[in-house]
């Protein structure tokens, strides 16, 4: 009996959540994607700076903090917290979602750059600042763990 009512109240909460989203609401998560991809591109070449989080000096997760933050999304400061503790995941990226990498598959998160589109990220890398690279680039590829929709 407790499960019927646990899946109305589901059912109820999905149908009642899906009547009252807006067309507006993919246009705003695009435009903040869109945004944020637009920040991180104007920071090309910006060189890399452990714990940069300004267009002195970006680290991975600095980039990302400040481009979707200049896009009026705050995240946290790691790339652990921004995978722990925010958006949800998805099995094939979408422009604007986040990607995460870790040395090995087992440990956390270390590394985070934004997908967009056409198999390439962009991201601040330690040896070249802040660029764009492929998806498949051979040293990234084996290290990644997922992807996070914001």
């Amino acid at each position: 009996m407790i499960k019927k009512i646990i899946a109305a109240f589901v059912i109820t909460a999905t149908i009642t959540t899906s009547l009252f989203a807006t067309p507006g609401d993919k246009v705003e998560a695009a435009y903040y994607h869109t945004k944020a991809i637009s920040v991180a591109k104007a920071n090309l070449g910006v060189p890399y700076r452990w714990g940069g989080i300004t267009p002195t000096g970006f680290d991975c997760s600095g980039l990302v903090k400040y481009s979707f933050g200049k896009a009026g999304v705050p995240l946290p400061r790691t790339a652990a917290d921004m995978f722990y503790t925010k958006g949800y995941r998805v099995s094939s990226p979408q422009v604007g979602d986040l990607m995460f990498f870790a040395p090995n598959k087992a440990s956390r998160p270390t590394h985070v750059a934004i997908y967009i589109g056409s198999g390439k990220m962009i991201m601040a890398s330690s040896s070249k600042g802040v660029i764009i690279t492929y998806t498949s680039n051979t040293y990234w590829k084996p290290k990644y763990i997922g992807a996070k929709r914001i």
